[in-house]
């Protein structure tokens, strides 16, 4: 899958660059513009067409509401992740309403960062390989799950088994400040090398790992895997 293209849109130069930079050590995201105003955010979404908007709500010349009910008007196909001070209710409603993927408070931890940018990722490719919907794909794309669902096992993906991913895992129990290669994983957990990279990209896209590439003094890098 191409990379998710991200649009930061924050009036505070420093903030957008920090949200620019985090955005950057996330695999699989690539900020394809920042813009400091509504109307520089409103010429770019048309210009740039992002998948994702990281969208501030308060701006010198308005709100940043209001670019979402514009963007909503013409219908352009843009995700939208709001980043705010802005601590009131009536935001949070309004972009619910607008349709918002996520609600982060100022100043925002790189973790909730990336597990929320890990979560829209994944919600993307569950969306690209769902072709036809069942009420289950439903609730488990938008985290909706019925009473009698709730205390059900986890609801996963096609290709990935529950038995194999807990082996997967428990190896993670004991700590592993160095990471962990998918060919140590397999070794560990009994499976081929292909088999753990599938199940620790899946818990990567989770955020209940991530992963890095460690670059030895010879040889070509090594993608190491660790507990987040």
């Amino acid at each position: 899958m191409d990379p998710v293209k991200v649009l930061v849109v924050e009036d505070d130069p420093k903030i957008s660059e920090i949200h620019r930079r985090f955005v950057e050590k996330v695999d699989g995201f690539q900020v394809v513009g920042v813009a400091n105003s509504l109307a520089d955010a409103e010429e770019f979404v048309e210009i740039l067409e992002p998948d994702l908007i990281l969208l501030d709500v308060f701006f010198p010349e308005g709100s940043g509401i209001d670019l979402i009910w514009k963007i909503r008007a013409r219908q352009q196909p843009v995700d939208l992740i709001l980043i705010t001070a802005a601590k009131e209710i009536t935001p949070l409603q309004d972009a619910i309403r607008g349709g918002a993927f996520d609600y982060l408070i100022k100043p925002v931890l790189f973790g909730r960062f990336q597990e929320t940018l890990a979560r829209y990722r994944q919600t993307r490719r569950q969306l690209a390989g769902t072709p036809q919907l069942e009420q289950q794909d439903v609730d488990r794309l938008l985290g909706a799950r019925p009473p009698a669902q709730a205390a059900a096992k986890e609801i996963l993906p096609k290709g990935i088994d529950g038995i194999t991913l807990v082996k997967v895992r428990q190896v993670f129990a004991a700590p592993h400040p160095a990471g962990l290669s998918a060919e140590e994983i397999g070794r560990q957990a009994g499976m081929s090398r292909s088999t753990a990279r599938r199940y620790l990209e899946f818990l990567v896209d989770s955020a209940w790992l991530r992963a890095d590439l460690i670059y030895g003094s010879v040889g070509r890098p090594e993608r190491k895997y660790f507990r987040s």
